[in-house]
């Protein structure tokens, strides 16, 4: 499947499924700052470690703003089938996977891809 037919599927999937947000806030620092690097470690081999893309395509804030937390954490848990797109879940709670899907939104210091360096 083309990249862009893959990421209308995506959205039309995810916009179906798509339920009401939340800031997640329950999770301690540590864990926070365990899910931060594993964002930027294991989710960096694909997405590049400053998620400019890779294998996995560039994931800036302003492309995260067009989805739900709900959205990503499906994506994040579940992963994409047919894609390199793993699932997580059975190394992270749907919690954790909220709390990454809410930092890419909210906290994501790659703001856009055409902003200048």
């Amino acid at each position: 499947m083309h990249q862009p037919a893959l990421f209308m599927l995506i959205g039309i999937l995810l916009s179906a499924t798509a339920m009401a947000e939340s800031r997640e806030g329950d999770l301690d620092p540590q864990r926070q700052a365990e899910l931060e690097t594993l964002l930027y470690q294991d989710c960096g081999s694909c997405h590049g470690m400053t998620l400019r893309g890779g294998l996995g395509p560039a994931l800036p804030r302003d492309r995260m703003e067009g989805f739900t937390v709900d959205a990503l954490a499906h994506i994040i848990l579940h992963g994409i089938p047919g894609s390199a797109m793993p699932g997580w879940k059975a190394l992270i709670s749907e919690e954790d996977a909220r709390w990454i899907a809410d930092h890419l939104r909210h906290d994501n210091p790659l703001e856009t891809l055409n902003s200048p360096d």
